[in-house]
């Protein structure tokens, strides 16, 4: 017969009672810095940040992308802002997601590389830092992209990983999308507020180096499969052509070789791309329903971006890094909570960027920006306020060296773009993005047959122009 189990004496029932306690707190996320909110305090709003991962702007059914299907983002638009004239100020991973952290270009914050953290000042003075020292239960959820090593225990739950990631693996047969949705919900069902929520999903970002570079969850294997896919007016020999020798060469036109080379190519990997948008959709609808099933969604900022946008096969090229409107345009929808009804749904026009939405957050929950924080909040834009705001901003991009890809600069104006490829011998392009929407023309480069029903553009002077704004941004922004 089995011994009767002996009862706990008192000493152990305590410390099992502390365990458990203990246990409890931890996953409540009591914030460890900062005192916690009394409970006469008047109640602040909380925040849900999800990041895409290489989604371009166009890549939304409000956007009027013909065949993507994007119901739940499409809807949040509908309750919120659309900024249609959002933009990454490096459009590669590692940078842009330190600027959308910071608040600041890569100039002032320094992550060059992927391998480079921000140091513990500067993560200091990062929106999550900030937020969970003002009383804030703060997550992250998926990649991280900021250098090694990850700063796990900055925040009171962490379910983020290193690296790019897979979609799927041996350990994790289940797809990376609702993997990472599920670990967003489980934060969301359980932290106390005010709360802040960071999602940086891997769709739609390619799986590099695998056969099939945009693998969807099998469900969405079906979508699409008899949508044609609108070929780009620049996906053509001739676009190609007009590059300058040195991108014709890059890295961006190898990966355009595995990915675009043909017809069917194109039609198959965008597809795919699409499927993956489609799904990180659901997975945001999964998000703002549990906001709701919990009765918070009246009092939770919501934030959807992406970290950069990406070529899909314009002017013969594949990914991001260059300075083309494809690759540096962002989708930005923010819902704010309690917005007036005649606020919603708008479409804003405002040329914004990624360091503008670290002071945004802050703005929102009522913390005060840090100085050294270079972006602007976007809460007078949001709420019609009539305000002067930025006709023009500065573009960076010094990840790589040598001819796989070329570093950049550049001053995109509201209708001049001026691009400067910085590596000896210089090389400069500029575009007028009013009448070459496409950039397909570089004025400096080839010779545009002068239309007499549009105003002679002064080259030169535009030229100079331009230089002179990229010399003042450059040094403004150290």
């Amino acid at each position: 017969m089995s011994p009767r189990p002996r009862a706990l004496s008192s000493f152990a029932l305590a410390m099992l009672l502390a365990s458990i306690l203990l246990a409890f707190a931890a996953w409540a996320a009591v914030p460890a810095a900062g005192p916690p909110l009394r409970r006469d305090t008047p109640p602040r709003i909380n925040i849900l940040f999800i990041v895409a991962d290489d989604q371009r702007a166009d890549s939304l059914g409000v956007a009027g992308n013909p065949v993507l299907l994007t119901p739940a983002l499409d809807r949040l638009a509908s309750e919120g802002t659309r900024f249609t004239n959002n933009f990454c100020s490096t459009s590669i991973c590692a940078v842009s997601r330190a600027s959308l952290l910071t608040g600041q270009w890569a100039r002032r914050h320094g992550v060059n590389d992927f391998t480079t953290p921000l140091g513990e000042s500067a993560f200091a003075e990062t929106y999550p830092a900030l937020l969970r020292r003002a009383g804030y239960v703060t997550g992250f959820v998926g990649k991280w992209g900021v250098g090694a090593p990850i700063p796990s225990d900055q925040f009171d739950f962490w379910a983020g990983y290193d690296g790019q990631g897979d979609y799927t693996d041996a350990e994790h047969p289940e797809h990376l999308t609702p993997r990472l949705t599920e670990q967003g919900l489980q934060f969301l069902r359980q932290a106390r507020e005010p709360f802040n929520l960071t999602i940086s999903y891997k769709a739609p970002h390619a799986q590099d180096g695998a056969d099939r570079p945009y693998p969807p969850e099998p469900r969405d294997e079906g979508l699409y499969r008899s949508a044609t896919i609108p070929i780009p007016q620049t996906l053509s020999d001739a676009a190609f052509q007009a590059l300058p020798a040195f991108l014709r060469s890059s890295e961006g036109r190898v990966r355009f070789l595995q990915r675009f080379a043909s017809a069917q190519a194109f039609q198959d990997n965008v597809r795919d791309y699409d499927r993956l948008v489609t799904g990180l959709d659901r997975g945001v609808g999964q998000l703002l329903a549990e906001l709701e099933a919990r009765g918070v969604a009246g009092r939770t900022l919501v934030v959807f971006t992406s970290d950069n946008g990406v070529l899909l096969g314009e002017h013969g090229l594949a990914d991001k890094w260059f300075m083309y409107e494809e690759a540096i345009r962002t989708p930005l929808v923010i819902r704010w909570p309690d917005a007036s009804p005649a606020l919603r749904g708008r479409a804003v026009e405002a040329m914004t960027l990624n360091v503008d939405l670290a002071p945004t957050l802050l703005d929102a929950a009522g913390v005060p920006i840090p100085d050294r924080m270079q972006g602007r909040s976007l809460r007078p834009l949001i709420e019609g306020t009539t305000v002067t705001w930025r006709s023009d901003w500065y573009y960076e991009h010094d990840v790589f060296t040598g001819a796989e890809i070329p570093s950049s600069e550049g001053v995109r104006g509201m209708r001049f773009k001026y691009v400067r490829y910085v590596e000896e011998p210089v090389y400069e392009q500029l575009f007028d993005l009013v009448l070459d929407r496409f950039e397909e023309r570089d004025l400096l480069h080839t010779a545009v047959a002068v239309d007499p029903d549009r105003p002679r553009i002064n080259v030169p002077g535009v030229l100079r122009s331009m230089r002179a704004r990229w010399r003042e941004l450059r040094a403004e922004l150290r």
